[in-house]
């Protein structure tokens, strides 16, 4: 049942996408274009996800298991740090380079678009560099003992 829900949300999400535009780039880079031809189409579609985000996340508060069993997995930090930046940054850079975002561009993958082949790609390649860097520093950071420890055994 958890994954013909899954399908069914996942078809409904991409004919969304594909509805509203959000996987033809050129939108995407209109509406990023704020000094040239601006396109705020893009706006709208952001402002119903918003409503209906808020909606489903004051509704998931609530409850106390989802719908479909497994546990309940909202976001609990509130905090701004500096990899929530970083990785913004990175996101608005490539999203304003290539038009493409990854739920588009999956989408756009499927439906043949070459350019989504190269995005795709590349976004992955870059997921897979991003999880082999975050295990080396954590590696590094395990490896390393804290001052306090070697305080007090006397090596400091």
């Amino acid at each position: 049942m958890n994954a013909v829900c899954a399908l069914v949300a996942g078809l409904l999400f991409g004919i969304g996408l594909i509805v509203s535009g959000m996987t033809d780039p050129s939108k995407i880079i209109g509406f990023l274009d704020l000094a040239g031809a601006w396109d705020p189409s893009l706006a709208f579609v952001m402002g119903g996800a918003i409503l209906v985000g808020l909606i489903a996340f004051r509704i998931a508060r609530k409850r106390r298991a989802p719908l479909l069993g497994g546990a309940m997995l909202l976001p609990t930090s509130r905090s701004i740090d500096r990899q929530l930046i970083l990785g913004s940054v990175a996101f608005g850079v490539g999203w304003g380079l290539a038009g493409y975002c990854p739920g588009p561009a999956i989408v756009a993958l499927g439906a043949g678009q070459d350019k989504a082949v190269v995005f795709t790609v590349a976004m992955i390649a870059g997921m897979a560099l991003y999880e082999a860097a975050d295990r080396h520093f954590h590696a590094r950071r395990r490896r390393r003992v804290p001052r306090e420890l070697s305080d007090v055994a006397g090596d400091g």
